[in-house]
């Protein structure tokens, strides 16, 4: 039997075990199963790695993308640069980590923009963000970090309540954050929604609900808004290649 399966806490909202159980019925991909690792603590992934020798490849999730990253031999070179990991191969005992975030997010978002490139705000500081920054960068767009707490490469909430000039110059918003995630659906980053307008694009890595309170803002200011189901999509495919390479 061929194993997988994800960590992350809390994983209540996960798609990950149905998608590839799923995509194992529908393939007609025998002797292979995916469970789900809700711990706390990413370093809790030893014990269930030295518990079940036989599993092949891991997925991580938030808060676990940046920890984890101290528990794996070795990196891809692009895994470096983003500083995150969310994707394990596992081989002869030798755990190397990846970033399948960054494709999902890249492939997706690009088709989606439609060779537009506005500057873009990244609510959030967090391990998917780090995908997120990699990916517009490579996609030559201009983006500015949003969080609640200062620092020199990144604005604050109130900054961008108290200046209505850099929701004007930046067009794309990017939602990091667990915010607005079931069963928590109201929650939302602090930002100003009055400021919204039909140039404006929301792309929330939020996927349940399947329209969330930032994306409902947008679309009722005549922008455009997407979640990040499609992106999991690609990520979990591209996990999917790199434990059969």
């Amino acid at each position: 039997m061929r194993k997988f399966g994800l960590i992350g806490h809390p994983l209540t909202h996960s798609f990950s075990k149905k998608y590839f159980t799923e995509k194992f019925e529908k393939e007609g991909i025998k002797d292979c199963e995916y469970e789900l690792y809700d711990i706390p603590n990413a370093f809790e992934l030893d014990e269930i790695l030295n518990d079940d020798p036989d599993i092949e490849g891991i997925n991580v999730t938030i808060p676990h993308k940046e920890d984890v990253i101290a528990l794996v031999d070795d990196l891809e070179e692009a895994c470096e640069e983003i500083g995150a990991v969310n994707c394990i191969h596992i081989k002869d005992g030798v755990r190397t980590g990846y970033n399948t975030d960054y494709i999902g997010f890249k492939n997706s978002l690009s088709p989606w923009l439609g060779g537009v490139k506005p500057k873009a705000l990244i609510l959030g500081t967090g391990g998917a963000s780090k995908a997120i920054k990699q990916a517009l960068v490579d996609l030559d767009i201009e983006f500015l970090s949003v969080s609640r707490s200062e620092d020199a490469d990144q604005i604050t909430y109130e900054d961008l309540a108290a200046d209505p000039e850099i929701m004007k110059s930046h067009h794309l918003i990017v939602n990091t954050t667990p915010l607005g995630t079931f069963p928590k659906e109201e929650g939302m980053p602090s930002i100003p929604l009055e400021q919204f307008s039909p140039s404006h694009f929301v792309y929330d890595l939020v996927y349940n609900p399947p329209v969330t309170t930032l994306m409902k803002a947008c679309l009722d200011a005549g922008g455009k808004a997407k979640n990040g189901h499609e992106m999991l999509i690609l990520q979990a495919e591209a996990s999917w290649e790199i434990w059969n390479s």
